[in-house]
């Protein structure tokens, strides 16, 4: 098994700030702007015929489109401001 990044660990030895997490998380998913993005994302591997397979994830590029891209790739890319890399 891999070993736990710094902020894992963190929240892993913290039980406290670990609760404070996942209040804020779950507020921050529970939005209809995260929602909807969401559904876009699922209904996009569905049209693909790839929803429940596994497999890639649906990665969105500068343009708006959306691509399949492996989840690795997808997660790790964090550019200036969280702005897509991809060109």
């Amino acid at each position: 098994m891999a070993a736990r990044s710094r902020t894992a660990r963190y929240y892993a030895s913290n039980p406290k700030a670990r609760a404070k997490k996942k209040k804020y998380d779950t507020a921050y998913h529970s939005t209809s702007k995260r929602r909807k993005y969401r559904s876009e994302l699922n209904a996009a591997r569905r049209k693909r015929k790839v929803y429940g397979k596994g497999g890639g994830d649906m990665s969105h590029t500068k343009s708006g489109r959306l691509v399949r891209e492996s989840a690795s790739q997808n997660r790790a890319r964090n550019g200036a401001n969280g702005k897509s890399t991809k060109k």
